[in-house]
């Protein structure tokens, strides 16, 4: 199997560390807020097995991994034109099968509505559709924030957090690359993308790609299966599955095989 390689490429939100390995039709990864592309190693192994003949580039967004930490607030569109900075930046012109899991799965949204000639498949994983409430923002998010600002990656925010992503599933692997993100960068990401998520639901309609919605099976109060298949109904070629796991990281963790076996399954079926 071939070496994961390493480079960074310079984008409007600065430079951006990729994980690239092998060749023929791109496979794009953008994780979750939080971690890194540490996270899609499981699901990356597994493509190696069942579509070796793939080229599987894992982006860490800004912040976060071996990126350059923000040094202000920054927004989705922004996210998604540095995501088109990093296709151009690696010289892949052709549509790509774009997959992102939470943040990464509002990013592919928001490329695939706004720039549809770069995406051939969308592919979301644990990605909410609708904006944070007001109740979270206050009872949940802010509190977060604030503590994260005044006291770093304390073990109470880990854990908050570690709950959130991968519920019972917890990895120290992949919680890891919060405790060793720049403080800075990280909270300025945290007020970005958590705290100003939009609603994307008007983004939907608006995306020809054929997309498939992957939601964690006991994940009932992030993104649970049936919010997905909601969404799924208001596009024109969409289809959501549940895969097992009760956070929205977590599937990539605990059936990490499955869920590369129906991304190859999705891959090759009929585009309608």
């Amino acid at each position: 199997m071939a070496k994961l390689t390493d480079e960074f490429v310079p984008t409007r939100l600065g430079r951006l560390h990729v994980l690239r390995r092998g060749s023929g039709p791109a496979t794009i990864l953008w994780h979750s807020l939080f971690i890194d592309s540490r996270s899609w190693l499981p699901v990356i192994d597994a493509l190696g097995e069942l579509a070796s003949e793939r080229t599987v580039v894992a982006i860490d967004g800004p912040s976060h991994g071996m990126s350059d930490p923000a040094t202000r607030d920054f927004t989705f569109d922004e996210c998604a034109q540095a995501a088109a900075d990093v296709l151009d930046g690696i010289g892949i012109g052709e549509p790509v099968d774009w997959v992102g899991n939470a943040w990464g799965g509002h990013i592919g949204i928001l490329l695939a509505a706004t720039q549809p000639h770069r995406i051939r498949t969308l592919t979301t994983i644990g990605t909410p559709v609708p904006g944070l409430t007001m109740r979270f923002r206050v009872t949940k998010g802010w509190p977060l924030v604030a503590l994260y600002r005044l006291a770093g990656p304390t073990q109470f925010v880990c854990s908050r957090l570690s709950d959130a992503l991968m519920g019972q599933d917890a990895s120290e692997e992949v919680i890891d690359a919060f405790r060793q993100a720049d403080r800075r960068g990280m909270y300025h990401a945290m007020r970005s993308m958590m705290l100003k998520r939009p609603s994307l639901q008007d983004r939907l309609p608006h995306i020809g790609a054929p997309t498939l919605m992957l939601a964690a099976h006991d994940d009932d109060e992030g993104w649970p299966p049936r919010e997905a298949e909601a969404a799924c109904a208001t596009m024109h070629n969409a289809r959501a599955d549940a895969v097992l796991g009760g956070g929205r990281v977590a599937p990539l963790l605990v059936d990490a095989r499955m869920v590369a076996q129906t991304l190859v399954d999705f891959w090759a079926a009929p585009r309608h």
